[in-house]
């Protein structure tokens, strides 16, 4: 808490914006553009990878989240203020920080899986800022977001490997899935059985198992996009780059129609059970991982007819 004293004390209105901006890159939002951007367009192993390590690391983060019930800073100490602008984005329980997994799992991977140097270094220069930000803004402490880029380094490197040996080898996609499934499973069954501890905060507990579930179901989302299509539809990421940018355009309103347009329907079916969450997330992933990309040939096409032309 020192240290977000420090810089509570440093806060100006322009560097709050700043902050406030950075935090962005940690936002679920930023997540599916980057991410199904590689995977549509540029290099679908790179976009299997990233969705592989944000999905099981933001499982991970969720399950420290609800073991140690470490509560906010602001709730930590009654004196100490955060950036308000930040408060509506700052859910669940503060060790460790979701913004920054998310951001450096989908950085960090971006480095690790391109070579050119200034991309790598423009994406570890993006994962720290974001990690500041947290602390700036004063929703995490330095534990929370240490924390969070040593569980997404350690998905990355390790993941990484295992993903190219794997497109040599695809018998071990079976191992990998395994393993996300297994800690998805692990999570739900937690959740459900354990008992809500005596010193947790319901609200944040709340906002982790929601959060948590979402993430079970991109989880199998992707085990049976994984699945489906590399033995059917194999599609290509090539086409003329304003067919790209249709595609990632189109694609996203879909998949962002979808999170948005269920989330009511789906709760009433499932009488406000986080299983909605689930079938939710569930869905956009299937749908962008799978259903989206038959149309690609199409896109495609469309750059051939410009070539021709």
């Amino acid at each position: 808490m020192e240290f977000l004293r420090l810089l509570e004390g440093l806060r100006t209105p322009f560097f709050n914006t700043v902050f406030q901006f950075f935090t962005l890159f940690g936002e679920e939002t930023v997540f599916m553009i980057v991410a199904m951007t590689f995977f549509w367009c540029i290099n679908k192993k790179t976009g299997y990878f990233l969705l592989y390590v944000c999905f099981f690391g933001n499982i991970v983060n969720s399950f420290l989240k609800l073991v140690f019930l470490v509560p906010r800073p602001w709730v930590l100490d009654k004196n100490f203020t955060i950036v308000e602008s930040a408060r509506a984005q700052a859910t669940g329980y503060s060790f460790p920080s979701g913004h920054t997994q998310n951001s450096a799992g989908l950085f960090l991977g971006v480095a690790r899986a391109r070579k050119e140097l200034w991309i790598r270094i423009v994406c570890v220069a993006v994962t720290l800022l974001v990690g500041f930000s947290r602390m700036y803004l004063g929703v995490h402490t330095p534990a929370d977001v240490l924390v969070s880029l040593g569980v997404a380094l350690l998905l990355v490197l390790v993941g990484y490997p295992l993903f190219q040996r794997a497109w040599d080898k695809p018998g071990w996609f079976g191992p990998l899935v395994g393993v996300l499934l297994a800690a998805a499973v692990a999570i739900v069954l937690f959740i459900e059985l354990v008992p809500m501890p005596a010193g947790a905060i319901e609200q944040f507990s709340l906002e982790c198992n929601e959060s948590a579930y979402k993430m079970v179901g991109a989880a199998f989302g992707l085990a049976l996009v994984l699945w489906i299509e590399q033995a059917y539809i194999r599609f290509s990421e090539k086409a003329v780059w304003w067919a790209q940018v249709l595609k990632v355009a189109l694609g996203l309103a879909v998949v962002i129609a979808v999170r948005l347009l269920l989330k009511e329907p789906l709760l009433a079916v499932f009488g406000g059970h986080n299983a909605a969450h689930a079938v939710r997330y569930f869905l956009m992933v299937v749908i962008g991982g799978a259903l989206w990309p038959l149309t690609f040939r199409f896109f495609g096409k469309l750059g051939q007819h410009a070539k021709q032309a």
